[in-house]
């Protein structure tokens, strides 16, 4: 992972709005007609409901994943020209699905295919929450990692050279203090960036993969692809299939494959006139 993310070239424009934080409106459960669907992932005690209030509002939009007794709360926010939809993920320790709260934040990720993944993390515990920041990135490269309590860090003496994190994940890394309200500007204009398409990551591949793993591989996605066309991430499933993964493995059996893609339209269908007009 030595690319660097690249960034698209731009005129500068230091009155620009999305580089003030002052033109932060926050919606709270506001939610029509947004441009972008942000996805907030993290681990437990990471400080992930405090960001999600930071950006929205205090006032949150609650209720269950369809069909899941797991809840889920949504808002939202307004910044630079274009609304922004948060829907914040059930806390996990990774996506492997072992548990019905992994269930549902993998399948966010991998189906609904939010606009920006912000995977929060304790910086004070970052080789832990890697994990989950690694699994993410081996879905979508719209991530932004969100450095979370830096200080406490530094209370325990522990800084995190965030340029380097940045550079070796190949994605934005920003630094803050969510309860105070620190580096929220500039995970704003990180969201924006990435949303936009101004910036964009390095998805992680796995290097030196085997040649007959590599063949496997291509040849069950295109199987899975061939029976669910238009379905997201098929390289992801198949490579969740060659390492056993009952529950995706169920999913295929008995069509759920299918629907979940389906089911996540009510989260992430988007103003598509705005968002043609940011792609073209």
């Amino acid at each position: 992972m030595n690319d660097q993310m690249k960034i698209k070239p731009t005129a500068p424009c230091a009155t620009c709005p999305v580089h003030n934080a002052a033109n932060l409106k926050r919606l709270g459960v506001d939610m029509e007609n947004w441009d972008f669907v942000v996805a907030l992932a993290g681990n437990p005690n990471v400080g992930k409901s405090t960001v999600f209030n930071a950006l929205t509002g205090l006032h949150q939009h609650t209720g269950n994943w369809p069909g899941k007794t797991v809840t889920r709360a949504e808002g939202g926010f307004e910044y630079g020209d274009y609304r922004y939809k948060v829907v914040d993920l059930p806390g996990t320790y990774s996506l492997l699905a072992t548990s019905l709260d992994e269930e549902v934040a993998r399948d966010f990720i991998l189906f609904g295919q939010p606009d920006v993944t912000i995977v929060v993390v304790d910086a004070s515990r970052l080789e832990r929450n890697l994990n989950l920041a690694l699994q993410v990135l081996g879905i979508t490269n719209r991530m932004v990692v969100c450095l979370n309590l830096v200080d406490e860090a530094k209370r325990h003496g522990i800084e995190v050279d965030q340029r380097r994190l940045a550079r070796d994940l190949g994605v934005p890394v920003v630094p803050t203090v969510a309860r105070y309200d620190k580096g929220i500007d500039d995970l704003l204009e990180a969201i924006s960036e990435v949303a936009t398409g101004k910036v964009l990551g390095k998805q992680y591949r796995i290097k030196n993969m085997p040649p007959r793993l590599k063949n496997a591989v291509e040849q069950l996605a295109g199987m899975i692809t061939t029976l669910y066309p238009g379905l997201p991430n098929a390289r992801w499933v198949a490579l969740r299939l060659l390492d056993g993964d009952e529950r995706i493995s169920e999913a295929i059996r008995n069509g759920e494959l299918g629907d979940l893609t389906k089911g996540m339209e009510e989260f992430s269908e988007p103003n598509l006139e705005a968002r043609m007009e940011v792609h073209a």
